[in-house]
């Protein structure tokens, strides 16, 4: 069973999220927070396997929330849920430490998707965000910051740097084992030591560095 953590505002989108997952045989809300601050304190009573967080809110907001959420122990994944797609909040929330970032106006489906993604170890980002993403690596990247994710690149072993390579190219970890050869735990073990040595709080970050450093 996914442990769900709802972070919204607006009391309506809350209750149609629960709704919505309420419905799901693998997945179950255990609790809702009206703010960032909130969701805080709830993380650490509940300890929930993912969050669905929005960004704008009163007080502490979901960025903030998920940077909280992250410098903790065993963090749970965070899918940041916002009606905007602006290239800065895709980058600030990937930088706070975010599994996924989807629209609210994302179907049901893959709202419900993207969860079990983000629980499994994977990354999720919605189409748009994917673009401003891919925008931001390809014509914001200058040499010193290509130089320096090529030397943080270093600390890692040949089959380390392979799996960062996959994981740059947004292959999810049963995809990954498949291409490697190897089993699905070893790939999560990679991962892990990936996160690690490159102080990265999730896969995403790990893809920036390796499409920062070029090899993606």
């Amino acid at each position: 069973m996914i442990r769900v953590l709802l972070v919204d505002d607006d009391p309506l989108v809350r209750s149609a999220l629960s709704l919505m997952l309420g419905g799901q045989s693998d997945i179950e809300v255990v609790g809702e927070a009206g703010d960032g601050q909130s969701g805080v304190e709830m993380v650490r009573e509940l300890d929930p396997d993912v969050v669905l967080m929005d960004i704008r809110m009163p007080g502490m907001d979901g960025l903030e929330a998920t940077r909280h959420i992250h410098a903790a122990e065993a963090p749970p994944s965070v899918v940041v849920l916002t009606t905007f797609d602006a290239d800065e909040h895709v980058v600030r929330a990937v930088a706070a430490g975010a599994d996924g970032f989807l629209l609210k106006d994302t179907p049901p489906g893959d709202i419900v998707g993207a969860i079990r993604t983000v629980a499994a170890g994977d990354a999720m980002m919605s189409p748009s965000a994917t673009r401003s993403l891919v925008a931001r690596l390809r014509h914001g990247s200058s040499s010193d910051r290509s130089a320096v994710a090529a030397q943080r690149l270093t600390v890692l072993t040949e089959r380390e740097l392979e799996v960062a390579v996959c994981v740059g190219r947004g292959l999810s970890n049963s995809e990954i084992a498949s291409e490697l050869y190897l089993s699905i735990p070893t790939v999560k073990s990679h991962v892990s030591r990936l996160l690690t040595k490159l102080g990265a709080t999730n896969r995403v970050q790990v893809a920036m560095v390796v499409h920062d450093a070029g090899l993606v």
